[in-house]
């Protein structure tokens, strides 16, 4: 260690840290983010600055790229020649900035990811959309910063016309945050612009009334606003784009899918070999062939497909598999005052809007000190010429040129400056053309002079310039938008479009599903054959059946324990003969399970409904589960579980409640259980439940589950072999939960085992179905009561070998809409 130096112990955390934070704010400020008023990262701004230093304006020749990058690196940007090349390339890439700024000559890349020639093949220059991000560049205007090395001086930012940063976008990852801001059309953001000018306290949604959304150079369509909206009001969102695709058919009738725009950034050739594997997959097994017919004229993409196949099939599957359709995160990240801030669209414009007034004021600053120097000059002419001969004599006698400047200074009280502007003048000044052209130059300075004043003195008016040159980019290079918008359909409130009638829904043993207008079943008396119900294959027979209203959501609970959402408009409509469609096709639900119970709940968004109200489950054995219908508040497209089933069990019932109901459970061999639902605590979602009735016999099983609010309703049972009676509820003895229960029926083979229990009202119907698909409807009011251990009479005939399969309660025809807090009245039963 030499004289002088010391070692100084320095805690090596802190210094980590430190030397961390240094780097971190370096790479955010110096590198990886955009400034907010010109919309350029350093590099950028370093390019465009030191092509216009070398004269590379849009009317020169092309320069050699490596001229360019030698330029950049050499003065102003010290890091790594690629990274200024390609830089450079992007700028020039028509598919990659939505507005060129470098007009490029040579092989610049292409969409398929084809990388451009070395930088000693290829030319560049500004383009003339970049002249205006470099108009007014002047030291007055902009401030000017050292270079790394001390020696120039480079801008800090330039006097853009153009609000690059929504027009063109950026992105970059720096430490600890990211920035990602799609380009936008110029003429919706000029007008956005213009609007927020005539309007500071313009709200988003207004502003959004001018920007629609991104519009990426490649085109493509934007599916859903929601995620512009998000991003719009918040920064952040997520936009979601498509390719543009249309369908053609060949000569020979087949059908093929062309593509003619791809998603921004999605490499052409990647998409095309990435169907290809999904063909040898067998995942697009439809597609024969996949062709790139590109050219000169724009990109064709052609998918050749099978003659059965559905194209509009095969293109969701290419949106589902392929960059066909991508998300684009949006994070406006962005420098404001040297600090990163998350910006709204509104913000943008604000601080563009600012740093143009600040240019266009700084810019008058100028202009006026030029004026008043100009008009000081004139003045001291004008003196001159008013006194010419005698300055003619005076310069003559005088002895040198500095006693000549001094004597015009002191005798006509002159400043120096025009003093020496007399001495230099011209003797052609003194003809009378030039003596009235510059008495008219100096009016002309005066009157700019005042003009500027007023300008520098009224914001409006610096507003109304602003507002002009826009307008003036605007003509000079605005376009239309190539990126259309659709609007996916969960933005849409499918809701409006229907009226809140009541349907019947119905659901086979096989798993199909439909809706009925409840007006096609019609009562008929107890004791008749019934009418035709829905027409379907002989081992199937109709299984669940519930009256609902169209805006009303069907929670779908099936026998693993899984939980699923529909809005009752979304269950494709049919006749009361006609099959439905097979529920697989509109829930995710596994092949080796069913759909076992379903509830109608009139709304999953009000806190105060969906926390008081719960969902009771009851299985075959007899487990009995509660918990708050808030759980099954947010729908997933996969479901959700329910109840945590054991391997030998399943889910029967579920039932919707109040919390205050007495529920009555019945067994296949006649026996009942009551008791409150007080008894069962309210518990999770995954947990297993506890037991509601105990099932001594391994044939016996729960048929059914009973929820009832109060004692206006009977209990109904009905057996195998179509008898059934009603009851009151107090027939059945109030107990504890978990007990073996009492007589519900007299069983007997005549009656066959009991097939349903439910819960009735006077004002109700009943719909009773058997395995060959009849229906009958019968109101209750026709059925006596009888005792609970009492056989009960006959409900429907049934022939030779056929059974009950499914029975529910509907309301009367021209009755009431039951009470939403009630439990749907349905019995779904297989045997």
């Amino acid at each position: 260690m030499t004289d002088g130096e010391q070692i100084t112990k320095i805690n090596i955390s802190e210094q980590m840290k430190s030397a961390y934070i240094d780097y971190s704010m370096s790479v955010i400020v110096s590198r990886a983010l955009p400034e907010v008023r010109d919309g350029l990262k350093p590099v950028h701004r370093r390019v465009l600055f030191g092509m216009n230093e070398l004269g590379l304006t849009a009317d020169k020749p092309y320069k050699k790229s490596a001229r360019i990058v030698g330029e950049v690196l050499g003065k102003y940007h010290p890091h790594g020649d690629s990274s200024v090349y390609f830089t450079m390339v992007r700028m020039a890439q028509s598919w990659s900035m939505r507005y060129k700024l470098v007009d490029g000559q040579g092989n610049f890349g292409s969409i398929d990811g084809d990388s451009p020639a070395a930088m000693r093949y290829t030319e560049a220059r500004l383009s003339k959309i970049a002249m205006e991000t470099l108009r007014d560049l002047d030291r007055a205007i902009v401030d000017y910063q050292l270079n790394f090395d001390d020696t120039l001086e480079e801008p800090t930012v330039l006097p853009t016309r153009i609000p690059n940063l929504l027009v063109n976008g950026a992105s970059g990852i720096a430490v600890g945050m990211a920035t990602n801001i799609p380009p936008h059309n110029l003429n919706e953001t000029i007008d956005a612009t213009i609007a927020y000018i005539n309007n500071r306290d313009i709200s988003i949604e207004e502003l959004m009334e001018h920007v629609n959304g991104p519009d990426f150079p490649t085109g493509g369509t934007i599916y859903g606003h929601e995620g512009v909206k998000n991003a719009y009001k918040t920064g952040k969102g997520r936009v979601v784009l498509r390719g543009r695709t249309h369908i053609e058919t060949s000569k020979s009738g087949k059908s093929r899918i062309i593509i003619t725009e791809l998603p921004y950034m999605v490499n052409k050739a990647e998409l095309i070999q990435k169907v290809g594997d999904l063909v040898n997959e067998k995942r697009l097994p439809d597609i024969t062939l996949a062709n790139d017919e590109s050219d000169k004229n724009g990109m064709r993409i052609v998918f050749e497909l099978k003659r059965e196949a559905v194209p509009n099939v095969v293109i969701n599957k290419l949106y589902k598999y392929t960059q066909l359709q991508t998300s684009i995160g949006v994070n406006s990240i962005a420098l404001v005052n040297g600090r990163p801030r998350l910006l709204t669209l509104k913000d943008i414009i604000h601080y563009f809007v600012e740093h143009r007034h600040d240019i266009v004021y700084r810019r008058a600053q100028r202009d006026l000190k030029k004026a008043e120097e100009q008009a000081h000059i004139k003045e001291g002419l004008i003196i001159a010429l008013d006194h010419i001969d005698e300055i003619v004599d005076l310069i003559k006698k005088a002895k040198n040129p500095q006693i000549a400047k001094e004597q015009l200074i002191n005798n006509y009280e002159l400043t120096d400056r025009q003093a020496q502007a007399i001495l230099n003048m011209r003797l052609q000044t003194l003809t009378g053309f030039e003596q009235d052209q510059l008495r008219k130059e100096y009016e002309e300075l005066l009157e700019n002079i005042k003009y500027l004043n007023q300008f520098l003195a009224d914001e409006s008016m610096r507003m109304e310039k602003i507002k002009e040159e826009l307008l003036e980019i605007k003509e000079n290079y605005g376009d239309t938008r190539n990126t259309d918008i659709t609007y996916a359909s969960e933005e849409f409130n499918p809701e409006d479009f229907y009226g809140k009638e009541d349907v019947v829904i119905t659901i086979s043993h096989m798993g199909y599903i439909k809706r009925t207008p409840v007006k096609e079943f019609r009562t008929q008396n107890r004791g008749g054959t019934g009418a035709k119900g829905s027409t379907m294959r002989d081992e199937d027979f109709i299984r669940h059946i519930y009256i609902a209203n169209m805006h009303h959501t069907m929670l779908f609970f099936t026998s693993k324990g899984k939980c699923y959402w529909l809005k009752v408009y979304e269950i494709p409509e049919g006749s009361k003969a006609s099959r439905g469609r097979a529920i697989q096709n509109m829930l995710n639900i596994g092949t080796d399970d069913r759909v076992q119970a379903y509830i109608r709940v009139k709304t999953l968004k009000d806190q105060e409904y969906i926390n008081n109200h719960f969902i009771i489950m009851i299985t075959r054995n007899g487990i009995i589960k509660k918990t708050l219908l808030s759980a099954y508040s947010r729908p997933r497209q996969n479901g959700i579980q329910a109840i945590n089933i054991k391997d030998n069990d399943r889910v029967l019932d579920a039932r919707l409640t109040a919390g205050n109901s007495d529920i009555i459970i019945g067994s296949k061999f006649g026996k009942a259980i009551r008791f409150n639902e007080t008894n069962v605590r309210p518990m999770g979602r995954t947990t297993s439940g506890v037991r509601g009735i105990h099932i001594t016999h391994s044939d016996d099983r729960v048929v059914g589950m009973v929820s009832i609010a109060n004692k206006e309703e009977d209990v109904l049972v009905v057996s195998e072999k179509g008898y059934g009676k009603r009851s009151k509820v107090d027939d059945y003895r109030l107990i504890s939960r978990g007990g073996k229960g009492a007589k519900t029926m007299n069983i007997s083979e005549k009656t066959g085992n009991l097939a349903a229990i439910l819960g009735v009202k006077d004002a109700e119907d009943l719909m009773i179905i058997n395995r060959s698909g009849l229906i009958i409807r019968l109101a209750v009011s026709s059925l006596r009561r009888l005792g609970r251990a009492a056989r009960g009479v006959r409900l429907v005939n049934l022939k030779k070998k056929d059974s009950i399969a499914s029975v529910a309660s509907v309301k009367e025809e021209n009755g009431k809409e039951n009470n939403d807090n009630e439990s749907p009245r349905e019995a779904i039963q297989e045997f």
